[in-house]
């Protein structure tokens, strides 16, 4: 009994493990590429942005580190806006929250070397904390649909605030199945010109 119910437990911890924070997926099977469908407009927001060095790199700000249940995330966003104004970047808001597995491997893919330098001179993050889908909730719906979205669920913001994607269809949501040049190319997409 005792090694049927052990049994029990680990099946169903490996397949909510699987399941992760997923509600759909959104990679192309064909190109290996996340998928994300056009939003409608959201409120304004503001964070720092990074600025080449002298040999190229980027350099700039650190990158969010993971989801910070005590950061304002509204006053985060409005910053970052407000900075935008000034050299047109777009602000990237992602969604998440720390025990989501598919967030975990976003932040890595984040700072791939394909990917970080990317972030760094089109963008400004913005990591919003979800909690257990108990915190900033009313802030996320001014942006992205979590029912169907899942998390990670990233918006990118024109520096007047306008949506300009959100992945409502759950792209990022099956992070673990992506890989860096994928998460470049949507990156690259919706960077500013």
């Amino acid at each position: 009994m005792r090694r049927s119910r052990a049994l029990f437990t680990t099946t169903l911890i490996g397949a909510l493990l699987t399941a992760g924070c997923a509600s759909t997926g959104g990679v192309d099977a064909s190109s290996g590429t996340a998928t994300a469908s056009p939003a409608a407009s959201g409120p304004a927001a503001s964070a720092p942005a990074a600025a080449p060095s002298a040999s190229g790199t980027p350099t700039g700000p650190a990158l969010p580190a993971g989801y910070d249940p005590s950061r304002d995330a509204a006053a985060d966003i409005k910053a970052a806006l407000a900075l935008s104004a000034g050299d047109h970047r777009r602000v990237l808001v992602d969604f998440g929250a720390d025990w989501c597995p598919d967030c975990k491997v976003l932040e890595r893919l984040f700072r791939s070397p394909e990917v970080e330098p990317v972030l760094r001179e089109k963008y400004r993050v913005v990591a919003v904390d979800l909690g257990k889908f108990d915190h900033n909730l009313e802030l996320a719906r001014q942006y992205v649909d979590l029912q169907t979205s899942g998390i990670p669920a990233l918006v990118v913001l024109d520096p007047d605030g306008t949506v300009l994607t959100a992945t409502d269809d759950g792209a990022f949501a099956n992070a673990r199945t992506m890989k860096p040049p994928a998460v470049a190319q949507f990156l690259n997409r919706w960077a500013a010109k």
